[in-house]
């Protein structure tokens, strides 16, 4: 993985295909969706301009997110930040958005860490700890199985 100060660089090419710089191999939209679920900075640039493409890769997330299964988004939600562009509320309206969810994403982390203080020394927490360890065996094991099979590593299967 990069430094977490360092910033990844993924080119754009006209043909659509994701590069990434760190790994050198192409990539996916599934790809940078787990560089955001870990955290990894990250930056996305057309090829041909390089043009800051970010946000236009990340809402192509989004929509893939809310096209399958149990979007997010009710349509009327999605109505009312279309009626916010352009409106002279559209910059209270986002600085509302990203405060409403910072301070949800701040509330799961002080439950989160208030769970693990409670179980933690119960049987539960053992059982849980030892499944975590059972499924990172798993996850080498297949690492380990897919490296005799394709010798060149992961960059052979993309």
């Amino acid at each position: 993985m990069s430094e977490k100060n360092e910033i990844r660089i993924i080119k754009k090419y006209p043909n659509r295909r994701l590069y990434d710089t760190f790994q050198s191999c192409y990539i996916t939209l599934a790809d940078v969706r787990e560089l955001v679920m870990h955290q990894e900075p990250f930056q996305v640039v057309d090829r041909q301009n390089g043009e800051d493409i970010t946000r236009g890769i990340l809402l192509q997330i989004i929509l893939e997110q809310e096209s399958g299964g149990e979007p997010l988004f009710s349509t009327d939600v999605l109505s009312q930040f279309i009626r916010n562009y352009g409106a002279t509320t559209q910059q209270g309206f986002a600085s509302f958005l990203e405060y409403s969810v910072n301070l949800f994403n701040s509330q799961q982390e002080a439950i989160r860490d208030q769970m693990h203080k409670v179980l933690s020394g119960t049987p539960l927490d053992s059982w849980l700890k030892m499944n975590e360890q059972n499924v990172q065996r798993w996850q080498k094991m297949q690492q380990d199985m897919f490296r005799g099979i394709f010798p060149g590593g992961d960059n052979e299967r993309k």
